[in-house]
């Protein structure tokens, strides 16, 4: 029968025992009690910090002395392997600080050495323990990733690279995509059958490092012609982005509104603000590295995901990007979906600003009245009424003035199908995008636009996948998953035979 190897002494666990003895004795004596609250304070949790090391360390060393010898070991490479040696250690840095790990090593000619205790502690294949890796990751997301390694040494006492880090980010990131294909089809708690399900997608750029742009950016950034030696002025940093996708799945309460709630007509008394539409239990996804196609796919797998059976009404709340609303009817089509899509009011007003100036001078209190009277008329269904009103308005202007007023005409004509904000309101919908505007700025704008940010793909596609995370409060279920993940990845089955002896 296997026998475990030689048991110890009994003093397995000196070092950390006489650690915390020197800390009760050093808190009972003279030195402890001349320091304030603070410097107390600061110095129990280093000393304690210590004594958990030790605590590690030493379990270690315990596993590593009661570690069976096997009498072979045939590795992922198919090779056998009879010679074992004991003693092969290696460095792993913790939230506690660095411990060395202990094992067996089993040797063939010309093939690495394979440790099958490795597989049992789980070890990561780089020198980063696997509660350090999750710390990164997440003080990382936050803030730029220099402050996230000082935030670290800071809470463990161990120092982190910046390309470390980066490399430790990449890596936790990479089964973002298993985790949400693999979750279970089920609506999320609260959601009601009937309820009404919203769809939001939108995109946003990151100003990249040279060589990281998509093929089309990279040829206008060629082309570009700097107006200034030595920095980029208005409208130039552009050609300097990559966009970066984002996707909103959403529940939404519908409170029914009129168009006068939104805005009063003229001698109409504003009433007091009615409760906006409320959505809750809301889902992001994020990616630089994937197209809008396949972002919009995934939002309509969380969508699926949340109502199998078809039972609720899907909304999209769109910008009005031409190539969005392409991709969620092709999307819907291709799923055999209903869906209403709905154009975000806020780039309506926007549009008839920009159309006013064509016919007032700037700074005119008359703008103000006049796109708020065609904007009222937009809420009552009216838009294709406005465009020609636009039109009929602009045969006096000067040639670009009139360019420039046609172009909202276009937009309001083209855009009318998804301007049916009567139905939208009397159904209690959304009708501004805000939910992918907030979506935007946490995922992207707050954290990627961080000054003097620039980003190579692969680093921001893993800040962009922690953040939406920790947005759909998912983080915790998912580094369960992705440790499971990556101890298939890195420790492949061992077929081994034991000695009879140790």
């Amino acid at each position: 029968m296997p026998e475990y190897a030689r048991e110890p002494d009994g003093g397995g666990f000196a070092r950390s025992g006489e650690q915390f003895a020197g800390i009760v004795g050093w808190l009972g004596g003279a030195q402890a009690a001349g320091l304030d609250h603070a410097a107390l304070e600061e110095q129990v949790a280093a000393r304690a910090r210590e004594v958990a090391r030790l605590l590690l360390q030493e379990h270690l060393d315990l596993r590593a002395e009661r570690e069976r010898r096997r009498e072979e070991v045939t590795g992922p490479d198919g090779i056998r392997r009879t010679r074992a040696e004991r003693g092969h250690g290696r460095r792993l840095a913790t939230t506690l600080g660095p411990v060395r790990v202990t094992r067996i090593a089993y040797r063939a000619p010309g093939a690495p050495n394979v440790h099958p205790a490795d597989a049992g502690l789980s070890l990561p294949p780089g020198k980063h323990s696997r509660g350090l890796g999750r710390l990164v990751v997440i003080e990382a997301a936050r803030g730029s990733i220099g402050q996230g390694c000082a935030a670290v040494r800071r809470a463990t006492g161990v120092g982190i690279g910046t390309r470390q880090a980066q490399q430790i980010i990449r890596a936790a990131a990479a089964d973002f995509g298993a985790f949400y294909a693999g979750r279970e089809h089920r609506p999320p708690p609260g959601a009601a059958p009937g309820g009404v399900l919203g769809l939001s997608c939108d995109a946003k750029g990151i100003v990249m490092r040279p060589g990281q742009l998509r093929a089309e950016a990279a040829r206008n950034a060629r082309k570009a012609v700097a107006k200034q030696e030595g920095r980029l002025s208005r409208g130039e940093v552009s050609t300097r982005k990559r966009m970066a996708e984002v996707g909103a799945v959403f529940d939404i309460t519908p409170v029914p509104r009129t168009a006068a709630d939104i805005l009063p007509g003229p001698g109409q008394h504003a009433s007091p603000c009615p409760a906006a539409p409320r959505t809750t239990g809301k889902w992001l996804t994020a990616s630089l590295a994937d197209d809008a196609a396949a972002v919009v796919a995934a939002v309509f797998a969380e969508a699926d995901r949340r109502d199998p059976a078809r039972e609720r009404t899907w909304v999209a709340l769109a910008d009005g990007n031409v190539h969005q609303i392409s991709r969620i009817l092709a999307e819907a089509a291709a799923r055999k979906i209903t869906i209403t899509i709905v154009c975000d009011f806020i780039h309506v007003i926007e549009r008839l600003w920009t159309a006013a100036w064509c016919f007032f001078p700037e700074a005119s209190p008359d703008a103000g009245p006049w796109v708020r009277d065609r904007a009222r008329a937009v809420l009552h269904g009216q838009a294709r009424d406005v465009a020609a009103g636009i039109r009929a308005a602009s045969t006096a202007l000067t040639a670009a003035r009139r360019k420039t007023a046609a172009k909202t005409a276009d937009y309001l004509d083209a855009k009318a199908p998804w301007l049916d904000y009567p139905t939208a309101l009397a159904a209690g919908w959304p009708i501004s995008t805000g939910v992918i505007e907030g979506a935007c700025r946490y995922l992207v704008k707050d954290r990627m636009d961080i000054t003097g940010a620039r980003w190579g793909t692969d680093t921001a596609e893993a800040v962009l996948k922690i953040r939406a995370l920790l947005a759909n409060d998912d983080f915790d279920a998912y580094w369960a998953y992705h440790l499971a993940r990556a101890h298939h990845r890195n420790h492949p089955q061992l077929r081994t035979s034991y000695q009879l002896a140790a």
